[in-house]
């Protein structure tokens, strides 16, 4: 049987971006994504993609078109549980405690607790529920039910998120989508690539571009210490950062992993664990993984991460 885990809400709109050559929610088996509320709150509104699970009494009814034991990730979800454990409802009931009140699970839980039977993976239990995600990233609603899979090929993903509310990670193409930098609160983007856009003209404050190319000798790392001042200059003013370059894969992840570094005073192997987890096609090249093993001797005074044995 498999576990129950919690998904923070960052981690669904990050499962939810994924990229290969088009959006991942387009393979069949990478995502289940399963609302057990009722019919009136998910008819009024849902996360994209998600399915409604039914009940026939109190037995919760599998999609039948799922088969949950090749599906990468299993995500339920509710109104609003916080817990993977019990809750207790007031109740007159034999089955109460001493104080009138019932031990039960939420309804995510519960569900959950079924589809670990069917799955060899871990089900995900949205933590805070619909209510919690759906504050965070309300541009995610939607009225939709049935999703064709030429329309899933079509799907334009987001920008994943490194830092929950302050960094996001995107290429060229979403730092010059209005929509996403309306939806994202951007303020300031940091462009590591050699093309140039309409970025915040008159206000050259808010854009660093590092013009660097995405090849085996190409020299990232002198513009380390720059990039990371300016990040964390715009994250005391409150502004939300957007790295990118052109693809989002190569020169904005190597830039990204310098300032996990230099932020969070780790190795190189650690940032690059939790980058990966946030985007995982990302794919800095050697020539800049070369000089992030430097870096992290300038951060720690030492080179700590084995390159062939933590990484690729």
């Amino acid at each position: 049987m498999a576990e129950l885990v919690f998904c923070e809400p960052t981690e669904l709109y990050n499962i939810l971006n994924q990229v290969s050559k088009l959006s991942r929610l387009a393979e069949p088996n990478y995502l289940c994504l399963l609302d057990v509320r009722n019919k009136w709150e998910y008819d009024e509104s849902h996360v994209i993609t998600a399915r409604r699970v039914k009940q026939k009494g109190s037995e919760y009814l599998i999609p039948e078109s799922v088969d949950l034991e090749c599906v990468k990730y299993c995500v339920v979800y509710d109104r609003n549980t916080s817990t993977l454990g019990v809750i207790f409802e007031e109740d007159d009931d034999e089955k109460s405690d001493k104080d009138g009140r019932v031990p039960v699970f939420g309804d995510a839980v519960e569900c959950g607790k079924v589809l670990s039977h069917f799955t060899r993976h871990p089900v995900y239990i949205l933590r805070g529920g619909y209510e919690r995600f759906s504050t965070m990233y309300h541009f995610f609603r939607t009225q939709k039910i049935i999703w064709m899979p030429q329309e899933l090929d079509a799907f334009q993903p987001y920008p994943v998120e490194i830092m929950p509310g302050k960094i996001y990670l995107g290429n060229f193409n979403q730092a010059c989508d209005p929509k996403v930098q309306k939806d994202l609160k951007i303020k300031a983007h940091v462009n590591v690539s050699m093309e140039t856009g309409p970025f915040f003209l008159g206000d050259a404050d808010k854009l660093l571009h590092i013009q660097v190319e995405d090849t085996l000798d190409a020299s990232i790392s002198p513009f380390f210490r720059h990039l990371c001042h300016f990040i964390d200059i715009h994250l005391e003013l409150g502004s939300v950062v957007l790295v990118f370059s052109k693809l989002g894969i190569s020169r904005s992840c190597a830039a990204l992993l310098a300032y996990l570094m230099h932020r969070n005073g780790q190795t190189l192997k650690r940032s690059w664990v939790y980058l990966k987890r946030c985007k995982n096609n990302m794919c800095p090249n050697q020539g800049f993984v070369n000089q992030l093993l430097l870096w992290e001797k300038i951060v720690l005074g030492d080179t700590v991460t084995d390159i062939l044995d933590s990484l690729y």
